[in-house]
């Protein structure tokens, strides 16, 4: 179904994830360190890397940094594996571009079911499809080429900021709490914080400029984009921070 890289420095592990991925339909390709890596991602260009973060050489935060800055590999989804769970890690993490965070132990029936959501999530368009192009006052969303301007000027977004702007905006005058967000944009519930939300809001919003004023902070429940261009305006935004609220 998928080809799968796995970056894990643990032998024993190596096999144990190999073994499920290929029981589940994939086709799975090992390396076990962070030097070899890179390498593996350029040599058989995998719809999916499970990255261990401890690695014996280069670290995993490193390697994700690098996959996702380059143009060749920047959309291929990466999971991190990891037995770092605090919640700075996974703040890092995500503001890398990862697609999920998974902390050891896990169990692998739980780490196969996050790698198909992941797939299902960053699954291309059929060819022909129609582009899911989305435009909304100085705002203009382009899913499929992973591109965003505002005023015409692009803005770069990581995918899970990208995620997190898509489900707003297509939702928009709708609000929507931060546990339905934890669900809907990072796939899980309950682990991480809803502080997480908070910061990857106000993250986007900076990154958004002007246009940040779309995306509202409804007191006690979580965020809301506005239903219209010109109400964000006649509201002044999101009216600052109550109760914590970027």
């Amino acid at each position: 179904m998928a080809r799968i890289l796995v970056i894990e420095d643990e032998k024993d592990l190596q096999e144990v994830l190999a073994y499920n991925l290929r029981q589940a339909g994939h086709t799975p390709f090992l390396v076990g360190g962070g030097r070899d890596a890179l390498a593996a991602v350029a040599e058989h260009r995998p719809d999916l890397v499970l990255l261990d973060l401890m690695l014996p050489d280069v670290s995993g935060i490193e390697i994700c940094r690098r996959i996702k800055s380059a143009p060749a590999t920047k959309d291929i989804p990466i999971v991190m594996v990891t037995a770092k769970g605090d919640e700075v890690d996974r703040v890092v993490g995500f503001e890398l571009g990862a697609d999920d965070y998974v902390v050891k132990p896990y169990s692998l029936r739980e780490l196969l079911l996050r790698v198909e959501a992941v797939l299902r999530r960053t699954a291309p368009t059929p060819s022909g499809g129609a582009r899911t192009v989305m435009v909304f006052g100085k705002l203009r969303v382009d899913r499929d080429a992973h591109r965003v301007w505002v005023d015409d000027h692009e803005i770069t977004l990581t995918a899970l900021e990208l995620r997190l702007l898509s489900t707003l905006l297509e939702r928009r005058g709708r609000v929507q709490s931060r546990p339905a967000l934890l669900d809907d944009v990072w796939g899980m519930s309950g682990d991480v914080t809803t502080r997480t939300v908070d910061t990857h809001v106000k993250r986007l919003r900076e990154k958004l400029g002007e246009a940040g004023v779309y995306i509202e902070t409804v007191r006690g429940v979580g965020y809301r984009f506005t239903p219209a261009p010109d109400h964000a305006a006649a509201t002044g935004g999101s009216g600052g921070d109550v109760d914590g609220d970027p």
